[in-house]
């Protein structure tokens, strides 16, 4: 079997991933044997997975500057998820249109709707700013409008921490105290366990895919020692190498990031 790496490009970084056969690339190259994956692994995969696309989403449509907001309702506000939604819905069509007509721009955005300690809903959401436009004024009036409510914005920094933290946030696993009140609320766990993004907008990565011969590849898979693109370097917490039990494949991935040295 040949080496296939699959390079995803984004605006300040990228992601490698390579499957290859063998143990770490030991002589012989024989595919390990598979293993009968237990539902915690599973799980465990599918989490990883989850995040992984998500902030392949993110860094490929928000930069630094964009908007990470919090949309709350007043104290006390114990709505279901199907009014939640509607109030989201009211809310993203007003502001599509000041987008649209106002701004000249399409309104980009990735959400997670969210149970919180108290049993509240509220709405994270990360978003595309405009230049010269007054968005939080426009969104912080509007969500008023709707609900009484407010929202919180924070700048989103458009690093590779960021982005990290963004994704992760958007897809972390229901607790079990959240699942229970989910079921209360009449809401599907699993509804609330997804985000949601703006459609026909958005950038969905998609790699460039390469098949190498061994020798090719050689440093990298006896060194563990990847060679980044020029003017990058490797984030070296990003680097993992192993062998995948549900497959018997050797795989590597790792990050580069933008940058003539390491920070």
């Amino acid at each position: 079997m040949a080496y296939i790496l699959y390079e995803y490009k984004f605006p300040n970084s990228y992601e490698i991933e390579i499957k290859y056969p063998g143990n770490y690339g030991a002589k012989g190259e024989k595919r390990a044997a598979k293993e009968k994956a237990t539902p915690e692994q599973i799980l465990k995969q599918n989490q990883w997975i989850r995040e992984r696309n998500c902030r392949r989403l993110i860094k490929a449509n928000f930069v630094l500057g964009d908007y990470w907001v919090t949309l709350l309702y007043p104290k006390g506000t114990r709505k279901g998820i199907k009014e939640v939604k509607s109030d989201i819905r009211k809310l993203y069509k007003l502001l599509g249109y000041r987008y649209k007509r106002w701004w000249k721009s399409p309104f980009k955005w990735v959400n997670r709707i969210e149970i919180g300690a108290q049993g509240g809903i509220h709405c994270h959401m990360i978003m595309n700013h405009i230049r010269g436009a007054d968005i939080d004024l426009e969104l912080q009036k509007l969500w008023n409008d709707i609900t009484g409510g407010r929202a919180h914005f924070e700048r989103f920094k458009g690093d590779e921490e960021s982005a990290h933290k963004v994704a992760d946030y958007l897809v972390k696993p229901l607790t079990e105290n959240q699942q229970k009140r989910c079921e209360e609320l009449g809401g599907d766990v699993k509804e609330l366990s997804s985000y949601s993004h703006s459609r026909g907008n958005l950038e969905i990565p998609e790699p460039v895919k390469r098949v190498y011969k061994r020798r090719t590849l050689r440093k990298l898979i006896e060194t563990g020692e990847p060679t980044p693109h020029p003017g990058y370097y490797i984030d070296k917490n990003s680097l993992v190498i192993g062998v995948n039990p549900f497959t018997g494949l050797s795989y590597c991935y790792y990050t580069e990031i933008r940058g003539d040295t390491e920070p």
